[in-house]
């Protein structure tokens, strides 16, 4: 017998599906209905993801051998220009549309050298989309094409030509040919068209590690300010700038070499510190997930320790061999292949899927490093010694972990007894606030939302994760309370479909130890919670600075800017200014009504543009090393601010 649900859906009438109701995107009109879908977003991101896809197709000619020189420009008017000595693009006529092949790249999508024709043994694109679909998404986009001696031009508006290809002159004999793209970005798109230098620069920065040899300057003339990146080195100079703060235990290991049309390089680094810092890379992308040459590189660098430690009795017979997890406490590493077939198991590029990639990267790692260590025995020794430490704390940190969760278990799974939870059982409808101190604490759980609004107090500063292994952090009662109370775990036990929270918000004063307690919090999540903070799901309560009384009205201030505008309306008018020092000082109505009623708040969201950037960053601020501390200090003290 049918359900009804399934006799309604039969008697849906078909007369109105009909042919004509099938709509077909003709060309880049399917980009500009779905920019998501090729840029990732209309944002911030998706406005640096335009420079990104134009400039790939000229790191593209670097990888290629040839170029060695590019150009990004942003001028005044956000006008963006990039410029390549390579190839030049191709500006004859493509015999399957009977067009230009420079309009051909330009206006279709998966147009390309990139697809098996000779033009390109690796690239850094995967679907071909790139520059075809910044052409779409711009308001104006000119490219210029320098060729056997003759510049080449074309113009097109939100990618529609606006003329055929034409010769516009001739440049001298004896230059380098190559491509110059110039574009500013669609207002019908973008609404904010505001490029961000450091943003950009890390990029650039990274893509000159990853092609050794290439120079990129990057110009941004709204800002005069200006970078160039040239590391002959290579990735062995990307492990340096890494762990630039850090206190090494030897000199770079370094591999490279051909296999079957691919290519792979290595470079290794260990440090006396305690977390692991592999970036992996494919065609120049960084592959955040890993994939197939993580999961060889990884396998090859623990088979290598073992086997010399087993070979020169520092691992005695019976004793355990070293995990993967001790053999990588304290490693530096840029994994880098190149290869002509990459297989992405995402739009994103997020990991790589080829299965060859595991055995090429690990025979030729594996055979290279195992060498090393043979040649350098003092270094050999320390490092499986480390590995060694590292094994001993990971069993008192299990046992630590497990008393943790027995004791969870042994209270009818209760969370910590400073938690008020929310009465909302689903993760998706429920936030987390991480108050600093009782008072704070206090008032935020009087003035919140008991249905979907959790609180969790902590007594003063927690614990520097950056200077401390996790079997010491997991003694840490305030630690603790957190780990229990976001469900999730931490390390490689971190699981994601145990978040009890959707949103973990961080609510401290606006004062230097405000500031400091929210590094430290920001430090442990990066380093034990990372997925937390790469699938947006953290983030940083703002509450207000001042409370302002014009006559009988009231109204809040978030920032030093808003005061300023504020005194430029009331030149000649009176008002009375409270300056908030802690979140104390607002009573629970107060609190709710500026800081964590979802009508009213403003929540920044913690995010990781650049991993190898933030990675550094934390360990320079958090770290060991006092002098790099002391000068990040001076250096931008003058630009610091209460306020995050």
């Amino acid at each position: 017998m049918p359900k009804k649900q399934d006799l309604e859906l039969e008697n849906i009438p078909t007369e109105n599906y009909t042919a004509d109701k099938i709509q077909v995107l003709e060309g880049l009109e399917a980009v500009r209905r779905r920019p998501g879908m090729y840029i990732g977003s209309t944002d911030i991101r998706g406005l640096h993801q335009l420079v990104y896809e134009v400039v790939d197709n000229a790191i593209d000619e670097a990888l290629a051998g040839s170029a060695d020189h590019i150009t990004i420009t942003i001028d005044t008017d956000n006008v963006v220009t990039v410029t390549d000595n390579g190839r030049g693009i191709p500006v004859d006529i493509h015999p399957q549309t009977g067009k230009s092949a420079l309009e051909v790249v330009m206006t279709k999508l998966h147009a390309g050298g990139k697809f098996g024709g000779g033009g390109y043994k690796v690239a850094s694109g995967l679907h071909g989309v790139g520059v075809s679909a910044v052409n779409a998404l711009s308001e104006w986009f000119e490219s210029t094409v320098r060729r056997d001696g003759i510049l080449y031009r074309q113009n097109y508006k939100r990618g529609v030509p606006q003329a055929d290809v034409k010769q516009v002159g001739k440049y001298p004999t004896g230059e380098r040919s190559g491509t110059i793209q110039r574009f500013f970005p669609d207002k019908q798109i973008f609404k904010n068209i505001d490029y961000k230098f450091d943003v950009l620069q890390q990029r650039f920065r990274e893509m000159a590690f990853l092609t050794k040899g290439l120079a990129i300057k990057f110009t941004d003339e709204r800002e005069g300010r200006a970078a160039t990146f040239y590391f002959e080195g290579g990735i062995t100079s990307f492990v340096r700038y890494l762990n630039k703060n850090r206190k090494t235990l030897h000199t770079p290991f370094h591999v490279s070499a051909p296999v079957e049309g691919n290519y792979i390089e290595a470079a290794i680094q260990y440090t006396t510190d305690y977390n692991e810092s592999t970036l992996t890379f494919a065609n120049n992308i960084n592959t955040h997930d890993g994939g197939t040459h993580l999961t060889g590189f990884r396998s090859a660098l623990t088979r290598a320790l073992n086997d010399y430690a087993r070979r020169n009795k520092i691992l005695k017979e019976g004793e355990n061999a070293l995990t993967g997890e001790d053999t990588r406490e304290g490693l530096t590493a840029i994994v880098s292949v190149k290869l002509q077939e990459p297989q992405f198991e995402s739009q994103t590029k997020a990991k790589l899927g080829n299965a060859e990639m595991k055995t090429q990267v690990e025979s030729v790692v594996g055979e290279a490093f195992s060498e090393w260590l043979e040649e350098h025995s003092k270094e050999a020794k320390e490092i499986i010694q480390k590995g060694i430490t590292a094994a001993r704390a990971r069993e008192a940190a299990r046992q630590a972990r497990d008393l943790v969760i027995r004791k969870s278990a042994l209270e009818s799974l209760s969370l910590p007894g400073k938690l008020a939870d929310c009465s909302e059982r689903e993760a998706e409808n429920a936030e987390l606030y991480i108050v600093e101190g009782d008072s704070a604490g206090g008032s935020a759980k009087q003035g919140r939302d008991r249905k979907f609004q959790a609180i969790l107090p902590l007594r003063g500063k927690i614990m520097n994760v950056e200077k401390s292994r996790l079997d010491k952090m997991l003694q840490n009662e305030e630690i603790r309370a957190l780990i229990t109370a976001i469900g999730t775990g931490v390390g490689n036990t971190f699981d994601m479909t145990n978040l009890r929270y959707s949103r973990v918000i961080l609510m401290s004063d606006a004062d230097v130890d405000g500031a400091h307690i929210r590094t430290l919090l920001l430090t442990f999540f990066f380093r034990y919670m990372q997925p937390l903070v790469e699938h947006g799901h953290l983030y940083i309560a703002q509450p207000p600075l001042y409370k302002v009384k014009i006559g009988k009205e009231e109204q809040y201030l978030y920032d030093d800017h808003a005061l300023e505008e504020l005194r430029k309306k009331n030149k000649n008018g009176k008002f009375d200014l409270q300056r908030y020092k802690g979140l104390g000082e607002m009573n629970p109505e107060q609190l709710w009504e500026t800081t964590m009623n979802p009508a009213n708040r403003t929540l920044l969201q913690v995010t990781v543009e650049d991993a190898a950037e933030a990675d550094r960053t934390f360990d320079m601020l958090m770290g060991n090393e006092v002098p790099p501390r002391k000068r990040f200090i001076q250096t931008h003290a003058k630009h610091a601010k209460l306020d995050v």
